[in-house]
């Protein structure tokens, strides 16, 4: 089996936020279009950190809080992902491999690396522990069906 790529598995064109995306519109966004993970870009299009689903989860309000609802939500309503976003993530690049990819998630226990140009940093795209599996899947499934055809041949 030929070694696969993470270009061949990867999501294109990820849907990303600035550090100034406020911790609402991020929450909305990853509500709408169901993902994860947000890749947080500069004005260049460069990686600058990664916001998760958690990450916005952990930064909302706590019901030990004393604060009403409407100080609560002003506060929140100013907090940007900037604040709450993980710096300089881990990151792959076109040309590693799945299998590198899987390795550096475990690692580093992560579900998703950001994929970037090896020479100018910009975002390419993302590959995510689903794009994994369903590589994982697709090769069984290959197996499976030729193992079928070797034993319908005999």
């Amino acid at each position: 089996m030929k070694t696969e790529l993470v270009y061949d598995w990867m999501s294109r064109e990820p849907i990303t936020v600035t550090p100034t995306t406020t911790l609402f519109e991020a929450g909305k966004i990853l509500r709408e279009y169901n993902i994860r993970r947000l890749p947080v870009v500069d004005g260049n299009g460069n990686l600058v950190g990664i916001v998760t689903s958690g990450d916005i989860r952990k930064a909302s309000a706590s019901d030990a809080s004393s604060l009403n609802v409407w100080e609560l939500n002003y506060l929140l309503a100013k907090l940007t992902v900037q604040g709450i976003m993980t710096p300089d993530p881990i990151t792959i690049y076109i040309t590693d491999t799945i299998a590198r990819a899987a390795r550096l998630m475990l690692e580093n226990k992560v579900s998703g690396l950001p994929v970037v140009d090896p020479l100018e940093g910009s975002l390419l795209g993302i590959i995510t522990e689903s794009d994994i599996f369903r590589w994982v899947v697709q090769t069984w499934n290959r197996t499976e069906t030729e193992e079928v055809e070797l034993v319908g041949t005999k």
